[in-house]
């Protein structure tokens, strides 16, 4: 019979394990010596705070396309042990918990609803893009190696906006800035229910004046409030930078990942009605692992005062297999194993710089950069309890080379009028072989040239001290997905197109009163059909609309109001099947609200409440079934104590009215299976060195 692939050894896991405890451990050490502040500048070695990475010469805040910024100061008031968690504060994003512990869960955003699970939603981490290029679904992408006390910053780009990132940009994409200066040691650790527990560290010191080492760590765990759902979670991530010169630095950085999940899978409606948190009783042992590791080099250096060149070389390793049980008919359910041997190497170098034009200033940045992904695959079908009991479906190897070069600019040209110009070239090659046996039919074959250009450009305008308008056009592209590139039948097709145009306004009446409300629509175009076997053509077409809306208010130093909202709505003007147009899409709420207030009675201590609302969801294409709307409401108290080493203790209340909802509800053969959303459930927990 043939058995299992080997699992990441136990001492291997152990090992990973022990090492973010530790660093965790070492973090939490200095705090209780010293008295830090939230990571600052330094102010006696400027060399080393000159640490930029890919576009940071740009000015987000000044964008003339619709962006939204979460701080380090947010995420800690925030308190997540995920990183998703802080997605719900970014206008009509939704994150769709499908529950399964080690696998990535799917985010909607700007009316797609394929992120983390398709080419819906690029992630970069210091520039550096974190998707999948060809695994378990093209531009899969699982935040889950990230810590939150290690990020100074995240950007969600909604829309294919930006020319510093190209494939899986479709309907935005996620910039997360790690932290890599301040001096700075912080400590998160915190328990819950269902034997819940998370403990994260981060330390930011200078070693002398020409060298830096910034660190972080976690480690999570929980039993869960669903049957046959543990997870264990350990995170580690460090940089080093040194100052060679005054105008030369070089930073070393690494990060690993080790993960392992027992899967509960969904459960169909009839169990849901009975038993919301039981386990469908044809699920087998399902579960998921992965080990993940990177490791880069920069090497950046100043040519003048006003440009500075940024080089970056990286390679990341991964393993990652997941056991699940679904139905493959109306009846029968089947138990599935995929596994995913990922090698990526990539490089690139980019110019950031300012200068003057005609007496006005412009900000620019232009680069190139490549990557070489290949991707070991294993697929088996009917599996008996996680043992292999027939071939491979899939046993198969695939190769992608890409090469892109970019650029971006933003220019005053009058005091009424900023201007965004950018544009990227991409350029994709590779192949896939067959590795052994295969039952599967999926071709294989060699991935023929594809390339694309995507025109960005925006126009902002402060028409008055509270009034700013702002409007944008930008394309984007995907790739053929899966093993369609791979396709004799598929050489000559062209990328998908996504053409997007957006009109927003900013008003600030008061200092105290911000909002922001944006309009878009997105045409999705060439996309991708199957005519006969083995042949596919572009056709097909979808359009988007939708509103966003951004709103804070502080009437008070004591009082802070939060809220945003997003609409999405979709119509399929071209399909194979005429019974689908006018249709909307599946999987994309029809609305979504964040609406959150803090509030400080007296100056230790905060209480803060977050509601939060998704609308209604279409299960099918036909639009006939549609999961109904859910909504949640999480509390929150902080004490900060009065001593030496700055210490805050908290508790937070998820779900207070303890609301039964599900969090993805879809039909597969006729049958409603959903993921149900966490019962009421109390978190303790206290923050050092903040």
């Amino acid at each position: 019979m043939l058995k299992p692939i080997d699992r990441p050894s136990h001492a291997r896991r152990r090992a990973v394990f022990a090492g973010a405890a530790a660093a965790v451990a070492l973090m939490a050490t200095p705090v209780l010596a010293q008295q830090p502040g939230r990571a600052g500048t330094d102010q006696t070695a400027t060399t080393l705070d000159e640490i930029v990475v890919k576009g940071q010469a740009l000015r987000r805040d000044q964008s003339a396309f619709s962006t939204t910024t979460i701080g380090a100061e947010q995420i800690a008031g925030d308190r997540v042990t995920d990183v998703e968690d802080l997605f719900r504060d970014v206008p009509g994003m939704t994150v769709r918990y499908i529950g399964y512990g080690a696998v990535a869960s799917s985010t909607v955003i700007r009316g797609f609803g394929g992120g983390g699970h398709g080419g819906d939603l690029g992630v970069v981490v210091d520039g550096i893009p974190l998707n999948e290029a060809n695994s378990h679904a093209d531009g899969y992408v699982d935040v889950a190696i990230l810590i939150p006390l290690e990020i100074d910053s995240l950007t969600v780009y909604r829309g294919p906006v930006s020319a510093l990132y190209g494939n899986f940009n479709r309907g935005g994409l996620i910039a997360f800035e790690t932290r890599k200066t301040g001096d700075y040691s912080e400590f998160d650790v915190s328990a819950a229910e269902f034997g819940t527990y998370d403990a994260q560290g981060a330390i930011g010191l200078r070693i002398d004046d020409r060298q830096r080492l910034n660190l972080a760590g976690q480690v999570f765990h929980t039993d869960s409030f669903r049957a046959q759902s543990e997870t264990d979670r350990a995170n580690f991530a460090g940089r080093y930078n040194l100052a060679i010169t005054d105008r030369l630095d070089l930073a070393l950085s690494t990060r690993l990942h080790d993960s392992e999940a027992d899967g509960a899978a969904r459960i169909t409606r009839a169990q849901f009605d009975v038993d919301p948190f039981g386990i469908d009783p044809r699920t087998q042992n399902d579960a998921a692992d992965k080990s993940f590791g990177s490791f880069r080099a920069d090497v950046n250096s100043s040519i003048a005062p006003n440009l500075r060149l940024l080089t970056f070389a990286y390679n990341t390793q991964q393993k990652f297999t997941r056991y699940f049980t679904r139905p493959v008919t109306a009846t029968r359910f089947l138990q599935r194993e995929e596994t995913y041997d990922r090698d990526v190497y990539g490089l690139g170098a980019n110019l950031n710089g300012r200068a003057a034009v005609a007496g006005r200033e412009l900000d620019f940045v232009v680069g190139i950069e490549g990557f070489n992904e290949i991707t070991e695959f294993q697929f088996f079908d009917g599996l008996d309890f996680q043992r292999r009991v027939s071939a491979a479906i899939n046993d198969r190897e695939s190769e992608i080379e890409s090469l892109s070069a970019f650029g971006e600019a933003e220019i005053s040209l009058h005091r009424f009028l900023d201007l965004s110009l950018g544009g990227r070239y991409d350029r994709f090659v590779g192949d896939c072989r067959i590795l052994g046996p295969e039952t599967g039919t999926d071709p294989c074959d060699d991935l023929n040239e594809i390339d694309s250009f995507s025109p960005k450009i925006g126009a902002r305008s402060q028409l008055t001290d509270w009034i700013q308008l702002r409007a944008s056009y930008s394309e984007g592209f995907a790739i053929p997905s899966s093993f369609t590139k791979y396709a004799p039948g598929a050489q000559s097709l062209d990328p998908q197109q996504i053409e997007q145009v957006e009109f927003g306004v900013v008003l600030t009446p008061t200092e105290t009163l911000t909002l922001d409300v944006v309009g878009y629509r997105i045409d999705s175009s060439e996309e991708i059909r199957t005519v006969s076997p083995g042949v596919f053509e572009n056709f097909g077409a979808t359009e988007r609309t939708g509103v966003e809306a951004n709103l804070r208010w502080m009437p008070t130093p004591a009082l802070d109001f939060r809220a945003v909202y997003g609409s999405a709505d979709s119509s399929i003007v071209q399909n194979a099947n005429a019974a689908l147009i006018g249709r909307s899409v599946t999987n994309v709420p029809d609305q979504s609200a964040t609406l959150s207030a803090a509030w400080r009675p007296i100056i230790p201590l905060r209480l803060d409440a977050t509601y939060r609302y998704v609308g209604e969801v279409w299960m099918d294409s036909a639009n006939t079934r549609a999961a109904e709307s859910y909504d949640s409401l999480d509390v929150g108290a902080s004490y900060e104590l009065a001593t030496a080493t700055p210490v805050r203790l908290y508790a937070d209340i998820e779900n207070v009215t303890d609301e039964l909802y599900a969090t993805v509800r879809s039909l597969s053969f006729g049958t409603e299976l959903l993921t149900p959303g966490a019962p009421r459930t109390l978190r303790i927990g206290v923050q050092v060195g903040f």
